[in-house]
């Protein structure tokens, strides 16, 4: 499990850089709901959860429905591999055309 919060940890992080250039306010919400808050102007605009293989379940699903009713735009970022399952997940709550899935991997090349 800690490798889980590891990766989660990181990948909010990595986010974080990314969003920068196009969010002046950012706020990360540690150990929150959600993980990230994308602003601008004082405005929210965007809620970001980033999910890992272990998260993604039906009772998940339930706070990223939360979330998505909230009027903001929801982003989940979850592992490439697990993109499917959310989605599922998604069109069985009834919020996929609520909610913006982007994915993350991890590669490592070897020599």
């Amino acid at each position: 499990m800690e490798s889980e919060k590891l990766l989660h940890d990181l990948i909010v992080e990595r986010l974080r850089g990314k969003f920068s250039s196009g969010y002046k306010d950012i706020a990360v919400n540690a150990g929150g709901s959600p993980d990230m808050v994308l602003g601008n102007h004082g405005l929210t605009i965007a809620a970001v959860e980033v999910e890992t293989e272990k998260s993604i379940t039906s009772e998940k699903a339930e706070t990223w429905k939360t979330l998505a009713q909230s009027g903001s735009k929801l982003i989940l970022m979850v592992p490439r591999s697990a993109k499917v399952k959310t989605l599922e997940l998604l069109w069985t709550h009834g919020i996929a055309d609520r909610v913006s899935v982007g994915t993350f991997e991890i590669v490592i090349s070897m020599p």
